[in-house]
């Protein structure tokens, strides 16, 4: 009896064996550079996952909030990077405080006014607090141009912050053609904002980067650690980036076909799963050619999402499935799924062996 039919669908299922060899092989891609990793743990939020990571060699986590590192540092994670410009709130300094006095953590800072609040609401405890610049490298979201590096850091500074360092997000790797463009861009901004640091007397000699399209391809050169995420899972989006292979895949949506369209007045041969935008999420870059792929049907395309239905048009040469069949359907972006859900199966040898709780979900702030 397959897999998929021992679950209630919707329902995310993990492949414990193509999760360990992709955590495996990261690692060891990114010694063999000279690399330290820090994998961001927004993706998975699953401290199961986290025990992994840190076994294969990581140095420490990276997260997205405040509450996301409280929930790992419960869980005995030592190091860990708040990759966020973080603006912060007396009730946000006291939890900074108290995670600072078991867990060493860094916070991002993208401006002087954002150093000065943090370090006064901090008050005493700022020193406990390191603090890396964040730098625009390209992606155009948060990061100050490499030329401010200096002057935030100095309000860091005087904030009674430490500065450790600096920091980039090349987002603009998620779009066809664009990885090593965005690693060459990468390495040029960490490489001029460490420069005017260094100069000014400040301590830039944590230089971090990455993604997961970029990660493999960061040198050494400039970057000291990378910080990619979604390469313990593989989506859909990294398929088409050609970042990854379909055995590369170890997260997947299991479905059921509810509603079934073989012909039909001009509309296209279709299937209904129910597997919509509450278990998948709806991010569909402008590039992607649908809202997710199909296991086992790489011509089919998910071209409608509602709440709790999947639209998938089916290419004519190939059988429609019936109703009631199991499919697997692999998201556009696994980091949204996992926060979407409360636990997930785990699957090894083609067995349901176990089932994580998705510890971190709704940490959002």
């Amino acid at each position: 009896m397959s897999v998929l039919e021992d679950v209630t669908t919707p329902q995310v299922i993990i492949d414990r064996d193509v999760l360990d060899r992709n955590i495996t092989r990261m690692a060891a891609s990114v010694a063999g550079k000279g690399l330290r990793l820090r994998p961001h743990a927004k993706t998975h939020k699953v401290l199961q996952i986290a025990d992994r990571q840190l076994a294969a060699g990581a140095v420490g986590l990276t997260v997205a909030t405040i509450g996301e590192a409280e929930v790992f540092a419960d869980h005995g994670v030592e190091d860990l990077f708040i990759a966020y410009p973080l603006w912060i709130t007396r009730p946000q300094a006291e939890r900074l405080r108290r995670l600072s006095a078991r867990a060493r953590v860094s916070v991002g800072v993208d401006s002087v006014e954002g150093a000065t609040t943090m370090g006064a609401a901090l008050n005493g405890a700022a020193g406990q607090i390191a603090v890396l610049v964040e730098i625009d490298s390209g992606h155009h979201r948060s990061g100050a141009s490499p030329d401010l590096a200096v002057e935030v850091a100095r309000a860091a500074d005087r904030a009674g912050l430490r500065v450790g360092g600096v920091f980039t997000f090349p987002g603009h790797s998620y779009a066809p053609g664009m990885p090593q463009q965005a690693v060459e861009q990468e390495q040029a901004a960490l490489a001029e904002a460490t420069e005017l640091l260094t100069a000014a007397g400040y301590d830039a000699s944590r230089r971090s980067g990455g993604s997961t399209p970029t990660a493999t391809l960061t040198g050494p050169s400039v970057a000291t650690e990378v910080r990619p995420g979604v390469y313990v899972f593989g989506d859909a989006q990294q398929l088409e980036l050609e970042r990854c292979g379909w055995d590369d895949i170890a997260l997947s949506v299991a479905a059921t076909v509810i509603s079934r369209h073989d012909t039909g007045r001009g509309s296209p041969r279709r299937v209904v799963l129910d597997s919509g935008s509450k278990v998948l999420g709806s991010d569909r870059p402008a590039w992607a050619t649908g809202h997710g792929r199909v296991i086992d049907h790489p011509e089919a395309r998910i071209t409608a999402l509602s709440e709790h239905h999947a639209t998938v048009v089916w290419p004519e040469e190939s059988p429609l499935p019936v109703l009631g069949e199991r499919l697997r359907v692999i998201p556009n972006h696994v980091c949204i799924t996992m926060n979407l859900v409360d636990e997930v199966a785990v699957v090894s040898g083609g067995q349901i062996v176990d089932r994580w709780a998705v510890a971190a979900r709704g940490k959002n702030y």
